[in-house]
């Protein structure tokens, strides 16, 4: 039996407090079993960046990326180690490049998903260019915002056909809101998407593999309190929706770590918002949620660095659009997408992984989030973020809502695996 080191990289911009978590507990659980016919030990290092030859060799298994949403470099780098050197990297780099939120609510609605009405608005202004001029006089066609306010029907929201983090959403009550919201959107290619309002939840659910995340979210709080610290706040099917709402958008798109906006409204969940494939992973806004995710993020990385789970480089849809195509009622179609996305996840073969391999983890992390340097963590994240007279308070107010989660969550563990 010969012995290997599992290497797996972490990918990251600003990120402070996630990276320390992840790296301590990895460490902590001392990682040394037999996979096969290797006995595997784990490391795990920080990628910098730096000039690459295209055929180097890569020494990751695995890489947890943070970067390639928006910073090139980087990007490139992992398509060239996808493509020449079998790296597993979450997410898949080519549909976080060009699935935006407006394609995704495009699958979303062939998939027959009740996502709200949507309309693509060209943009008020345009960056000048040699053929721009003459295209726009020949095609572009005038129209009216007064048209097309009345048919989508107000209250609506117009945000950017793709990004993130609440930049450029605007709620549109009335015309003079609509006529002015497009004037400032600039050169912009705006989505403009019906509200679903009032709501009874606006839930996010995060998916990290085939884990599952349900958060209740209030997008009217400071960012700190958006994430709700409820627990078991949904009705049984409500929250198996949106699980299978959720498996099936990141397995459609190749996501291994996503998170689903959705709004329930008079029974119904309306997916808003979903193309958000490198979530908050902060514990400045999860706070309490924090400890699942670091979890959840080293329970994926080292299956799939173990069990050398091998990228999915192209998406084939073709599966989900059959049974789109099938005459089935909407409950029973998702469910139908919902194993297409177990089977893609190796959700059996990943639940048996945790149990057998990783049984001490929850113990483990029990006494970490409770530790001095989970607390450390906490401080130098905030002391990066906050101004400096906010610095001890926001500290504890973290720090407290992490020892909840270990009361409440910690300190039975997680059930069946994960």
């Amino acid at each position: 039996m010969g012995e290997r080191t599992v290497n797996i990289g972490l990918s990251l911009g600003a990120d402070i407090c996630w990276p320390i978590c992840y790296e301590s507990l990895l460490e902590g659980l001392k990682l040394d079993f037999e996979h096969g016919d290797d006995r595997l030990r784990f490391h795990c290092e920080r990628v910098t960046i730096e000039p690459f030859n295209l055929q180097q060799p890569v020494k990751y298994d695995v890489v947890i990326d943070r970067l390639t949403h928006w910073y090139s470099t980087s990007r490139e780098w992992i398509k060239k180690a996808i493509v020449l050197n079998d790296l597993y990297v979450y997410n898949n780099p080519w549909s976080l490049q060009s699935n935006e939120k407006h394609t995704s609510y495009c699958a979303m609605m062939r998939l027959g998903l009740p996502v709200p009405e949507t309309w693509l608005l060209p943009p008020k202004a345009y960056d000048a260019t040699d053929d721009l001029e003459a295209t726009l006089r020949q095609y572009a066609r005038m129209f009216s915002l007064e048209e097309i306010g009345a048919k989508i029907g107000y209250p609506f929201f117009m945000k950017p056909y793709h990004g993130g983090g609440w930049k450029g959403v605007t709620k549109i009550d009335d015309l003079a809101g609509f006529q002015k919201a497009y004037d400032a959107s600039g050169t912009e290619v705006m989505n403009l998407q019906a509200a679903a309002l009032p709501y009874d939840w606006f839930v996010r659910c995060i998916g990290l593999g085939p884990q599952l995340r349900k958060v209740n979210y209030d997008p009217s709080a400071a960012l700190h309190d958006r994430y709700r610290m409820d627990i078991g706040f949904l009705p049984p099917e409500d929250a198996s929706v949106l699980e299978d709402m959720t498996l099936t958008i990141n397995a459609f798109f190749g996501w291994d770590f996503n998170s689903c906006e959705a709004l329930a409204r008079h029974g119904v969940w309306h997916p808003i918002d979903f193309a958000n494939a490198c979530p908050d992973s902060q514990v400045t806004s999860l706070h309490y949620h924090f400890p699942w995710l670091i979890k959840a993020n080293l329970r994926w990385s080292i299956f799939c660095a173990a069990t050398g789970r091998k990228m999915r480089r192209n998406l084939d849809w073709e599966p989900f659009y059959a049974v789109a195509d099938r005459d089935l009622e909407p409950r029973e179609r998702l469910r139908e997408y919902a194993r297409i996305a177990h089977d893609r996840f190796e959700t059996e073969r990943f639940r048996d992984f945790c149990r057998t391999r990783l049984g001490h983890l929850d113990a483990l992390a029990y006494d970490f989030f409770g530790s001095e340097r989970m607390r450390n963590a906490i401080h130098q994240k905030v002391s990066a973020l906050f101004p400096a007279h906010e610095v001890e308070e926001f500290t504890e107010l973290f720090w407290h809502r992490i020892q909840l989660w270990r009361e409440q969550e910690g300190a039975r563990g997680d059930q069946d695996g994960f």
